[in-house]
C-alpha cells in the first residue's frame, strides 16, 4: 500500500506536469508572452536541481523537479517565437548570476552545496518573471500558475524527512510560485488587458 508521502509526490508531479498545458495554451493563444532569460536559466537549472535534488536524498518528492526538467524545456523553446523581445538589464544580471553560480557548482562537487547553488541559480531565473508579474500580471496565465502553486503545496506533503536537503527545494518552490500567484492575483490588471 502507498504511503500519503508518496501518493502525495506523485500527484504534486503529475500536477505540476500537467501545469504547463495551459501555459503553452496561453502561449499560443498570445495570452502569456514568457520571459526567455526565465525560461532559459529555469530549463538549465531544473536538469541540474533534479540531479543534485536526487543526489542529496530526495525520493517522494522528486517527481516535481521530474516535472520541472521537462515543462520549462518545452515553454523556452516557445519562448523564442513567441516570447518577450529582447534581453532587459535584469536580465542580463539573472544570466550573469546563473554563470557564477554554475562556476561555484562545479568548484564545491557536493550535492548538499549543488542544491544550495541550484536554488540560488533558480531564484535568479525567477526574478524576470517576478518583475514581469508585478507590472504586467495579464501577461501570465492564472490557471497554470495556480497548478503550479497547488503542485508545490502538494510537494510539501511528500516530504517524508524533514533535513535541510530534502525540504530545501519544496519550500522554495512553494514560496516562489506562490509569489508570483500573489502577483499576478493580487495586482490591478492593466486597462490594456481589460
Amino acid at each position: 500500500m502507498f504511503e500519503i508521502v508518496t501518493v502525495a509526490g506523485m500527484l504534486a508531479g503529475a500536477l505540476s506536469l500537467v501545469a504547463f498545458i495551459p501555459y503553452i495554451l496561453a502561449i499560443r493563444r498570445r495570452e502569456t508572452v514568457p520571459n526567455r532569460a526565465t525560461w532559459f536559466i529555469w530549463m538549465i537549472v531544473g536538469l541540474m536541481l533534479g540531479s543534485s535534488y536526487y543526489s542529496s536524498g530526495a525520493s517522494h518528492t522528486i517527481w516535481v523537479p521530474v516535472s520541472y526538467i521537462i515543462g520549462p524545456f518545452a515553454i523556452f523553446l516557445f519562448s523564442l517565437k513567441y516570447g518577450e523581445k529582447g534581453w532587459t538589464r535584469l536580465d542580463s544580471w539573472c544570466l550573469a548570476g546563473t554563470g557564477g553560480s554554475l562556476i561555484l557548482w562545479l568548484i564545491f562537487k557536493s550535492p548538499l552545496i549543488a542544491l544550495v547553488i541550484n536554488l540560488l541559480i533558480d531564484a535568479f531565473g525567477a526574478l524576470p518573471t517576478i518583475r514581469k508579474s508585478y507590472y504586467a500580471p495579464e501577461s501570465e496565465d492564472r490557471l497554470a500558475w495556480t497548478l503550479f502553486f497547488l503542485g508545490n503545496v502538494l510537494n510539501l506533503f511528500a516530504v517524508e524527512c524533514w533535513s535541510f536537503s530534502i525540504a530545501a527545494y519544496p519550500i522554495y518552490m512553494f514560496l516562489g510560485s506562490g509569489i508570483i500567484v500573489l502577483l499576478i492575483f493580487l495586482r490591478p490588471r492593466s486597462r490594456q488587458a481589460a
